[in-house]
């Protein structure tokens, strides 16, 4: 059986894993994310002790996915410090000899999520977290949705609420949904994560959730909205989005589903969805 290498490429943290085509994860190693040459190192070490096939990697972004593009899995504009024009897939192919693949980590886990978790049977879902960052991963037809780009959900427009004057953290757009209620938006108002009132955050964040759970809602008609990340971990989280993003649609257009339970819900692989999605990933680019 085919032996894969994952890797999960956040912000925050590094997972690097191996694993069988049938989603069996027999090693996981965590990197804290610094610089790339650093970070990327640590995986190629990790990674060249192992008899791989291929590797698959579902990392933050934004990415350049066109495949015909010189650029392909290099991550371009992104916000975090070093890691501008960072040529991730070709680092690794370089160094580990053996055929890559690339997606961003939402997509990564809205496809381990179809295969192996909370929306096995399904062809249209949304799966999106909300933690460092805030980013979506549209899976339509059953497959995940890129055309000039990779879709950014984390960077909607949100209706500010009345009591927030909270400026925003994104850098480029200030109050957008990643900019008013990723994890560090929420740590500038509320303190470190160990001192939250959660009830306090679980209402601002729910606010601005909603909003943006609509916006996918309607433009791209799930079946289900998959919602991971360490904020999404709060007591309640996840009844009180469903709650408010019913509240938000307003009875519009009408569809039973967006009102019974399940229709947003957490991951069923928990912390393994992107992993999942990368052994996904290395099969493909195995061919």
């Amino acid at each position: 059986m085919a032996v894969y290498g994952a890797v999960e490429l956040g912000g925050t943290k590094t997972l690097v894993a191996v694993g069988t085509e049938l989603g069996d994860l027999s090693f996981v190693e965590r990197i804290d994310t610094t610089d790339p040459d650093t970070t990327l190192g640590r995986v190629i070490s990790v990674l060249a002790t192992r008899r791989v096939e291929a590797v698959g990697v579902a990392s933050f972004g934004p990415l350049e996915l066109r495949r015909n593009h010189p650029d392909f899995g290099t991550i371009t504009s992104t916000p975090k410090p070093g890691w501008n024009a960072t040529p991730v897939r070709e680092k690794l192919t370089s160094a580990l000899g053996v055929p890559v693949g690339i997606d961003t980590d939402v997509n990564g886990a809205a496809l381990g999520e179809g295969r192996w978790g909370a929306a096995q049977g399904l062809t249209h879902f949304v799966y999106v977290t909300v933690g460092t960052g805030i980013g979506g991963g549209a899976v339509v037809g059953g497959e995940t949705l890129a055309g000039l780009g990779h879709p950014e959900m984390g960077h909607l427009v949100v209706e500010r609420h009345r009591e927030d004057d909270y400026p925003g953290r994104c850098p480029f757009h200030g109050g957008c949904l990643e900019g008013m209620a990723c994890g560090p938006a929420l740590e500038d108002r509320f303190g470190p994560v160990t001192s939250w009132d959660e009830s306090r955050v679980l209402e601002l964040v729910v606010f601005y959730l909603a909003q943006g759970l609509r916006g996918m809602v309607y433009t791209l008609a799930p079946q289900r909205i998959i919602v991971g990340g360490g904020v999404s971990k709060i007591d309640g989280f996840h009844p009180a989005l469903a709650a408010k993003l019913a509240e938000s649609l307003s009875g519009y257009p009408g569809i039973s589903q967006h009102d019974q339970p399940g229709f947003v819900t957490a991951p069923a692989l928990g912390d393994r969805s992107g992993l999942a999605g990368a052994l996904l990933i290395a099969a493909e680019a195995a061919g």
